[in-house]
């Protein structure tokens, strides 16, 4: 029953994963947001599976959620096609798309992936080694590649087949993948990686082999998620509001559910930014 254009309270959430900080600040703020509308929030989980993640949207429809919140823009048809047959406010976090089919509050992940990676370059380095996660049900990764391989392309550089591995956003799995790569004869002078959580797993490669970081091997990630600043050395990456992020996806969708539009399209885009700290440095021949 519906009740000051609320019918349960609830806003179903449903995320990749919640093991590691990557959506844990932009959760958190979301949640504070929409708590002061007096809704709260259910989260699930997917692993990055959109099958699972269409499953999900059917039992919280069936909960009788008033709004729905998902992780970036690649999502089944049947997902977009449920949200548009209910007519249930939904919005999308994290990536921003100015032809998106629902309302979206995010960055230009293309962007951030350049920007990591054009650092790196104009620091000097000519052969940079690249850890990414799988992109096949993934477009924030998949568009961050497309920006780091977009930079070497302009400064006429193919990233080697033996320094491009890909991991999961696990720090144990990134770590064993960036050893993989530094196993080789030749190791790069600089490795992108698509996330902070890669970093991290970068850099603890790089204690394991007793390289010195940024000395014998420069490391950049992308977010600046809670603690990539209290790393040691702290990490070069590039900035995703993620607070600002979940703040205005928040504001919108409880706007939107409790002015009873469903259909309100917001696309809200936030800035990227390079924030260089101990992990890079300029290039230095051996």
């Amino acid at each position: 029953k519906s009740v000051g254009g609320k019918r349960s309270g609830t806003i179903g959430v449903i995320v990749p994963t919640v093991t590691n900080a990557i959506f844990a600040e932009v959760i958190q703020a979301f949640s504070d947001v929409v708590k002061q509308s007096g809704f709260s929030i259910l989260i699930a989980t997917h692993d990055y599976d959109l099958n699972q993640e269409l499953d999900i949207l059917r039992k919280f429809l069936e909960l009788q959620v008033d709004g729905i919140a998902l992780i970036g823009l690649q999502h089944l048809k049947a997902t977009y096609k449920t949200i548009e047959q209910r007519a249930i406010p939904a919005i999308s976090i994290w990536n921003y798309d100015p032809a998106s089919e629902i309302s979206c509050v995010g960055t230009d992940n293309y962007e951030a992936g350049y920007l990591a990676t054009k650092h790196l370059i104009d620091l000097g380095h000519k052969e940079i080694g690249i850890a990414f996660p799988p992109t096949d049900d993934n477009d924030r990764a998949r568009k961050r590649l497309q920006g780091a391989r977009t930079a070497l392309s302009e400064a006429g550089m193919e990233p080697a087949d033996q320094w491009t591995v890909q991991s999961v956003y696990e720090i144990t799995k990134a770590k064993n993948a960036c050893l993989e790569l530094l196993s080789n004869d030749k190791i790069p002078s600089a490795i992108v990686c698509g996330n902070d959580i890669i970093a991290q797993g970068a850099s603890f490669a790089c204690q394991r082999l007793g390289l010195s970081v940024p000395n014998d091997l420069s490391i950049v990630g992308v977010g600046d998620f809670t603690g990539s600043a209290d790393m040691e050395p702290p990490l070069s990456t590039v900035r995703i509001p993620a607070r600002r992020i979940g703040q205005q996806a928040g504001h919108h969708l409880a706007i939107t559910i409790l002015e009873n539009k469903p259909t309100e399209i917001l696309r809200s885009q936030l800035g990227v930014e390079m924030i260089v700290r101990g992990t890079t440095a300029p290039y230095r021949p051996c």
